[in-house]
């Protein structure tokens, strides 16, 4: 578990370091740091489905998993009960836009080939460089959050330590449990929530981002029962 560990803390210190800077950026620079990471979440996420699309053995899985998975996320209302939880306590407008920040911050930190291989790559063969690349991108990305949305993007480090430790303990019970034609489904349905998220932070559209969080589940079970 070395390299969640380490990333972990990065995310941690990174987040520390952003928050320090977010004391001198002002507003005019903070709207062209949410345009960017708009920017960016659209990129990694398009990446990610484009770039797993043609691995895919079964096609239309990921609009199963995505209409499946979004009305049972609309029906437990996640994104809005998530949002309504960090946001409770906000009064101005930047501290209103954490939510938004957060969940576009779990879902890039948590969904990605790097954080996704590294912990079954860590469990089987004891090889730590995925999560240690991983570790060094997430300190600059969290870094930017931190210096754009605060003290609270912290929160996402305990998400991707019980995330990463997930396939972790997974991949050490089962070899095979997490097979590489599982993982680009789940990728290519990870990779359209960021996507998502990227839309939101653009102000072009809410998506509501976590209502899709069961979609993940539908490849799972696809898996195991086919």
């Amino acid at each position: 578990m070395i390299g969640t560990i380490v990333n972990t803390c990065t995310i941690i210190a990174g987040t520390l370091l952003g928050t320090w800077l977010n004391r001198g950026i002002r507003e005019k620079y903070k709207d062209t740091l949410y345009t960017g990471l708009g920017l960016a979440s659209l990129a990694i996420g398009l990446n990610a489905t484009i770039g797993n699309l043609p691995k895919s053995q079964y096609p239309v899985l990921f609009i199963v998993a995505l209409a499946v998975g979004g009305v049972v996320g609309t029906w437990l209302d996640i994104d809005g009960r998530f949002k309504r939880l960090v946001n409770r306590r906000s009064g101005k407008e930047a501290e209103a836009k954490l939510g938004d920040g957060l969940s576009t911050a779990i879902l890039l930190y948590c969904i990605g080939p790097l954080s996704m291989l590294g912990p079954v790559i860590s469990a089987l063969k004891g090889d730590h460089t995925f999560l240690f690349t991983n570790a060094t991108l997430d300190f600059v990305s969290s870094t930017i959050f931190a210096s754009t949305y605060g003290f609270g993007m912290v929160l996402a480090a305990p998400v991707l330590f019980l995330w990463q430790g997930l396939f972790y303990v997974t991949a050490q019970l089962s070899s095979t449990a997490v097979s590489d034609e599982l993982m680009s489904e789940l990728l290519i349905v990870g990779g359209i929530m960021i996507t998502g998220s990227g839309l939101g932070l653009l102000n072009l559209k809410d998506c509501k981002t976590l209502n899709l969080l069961p979609s993940l589940l539908v490849p799972v079970v696809w898996f195991l029962f086919r």
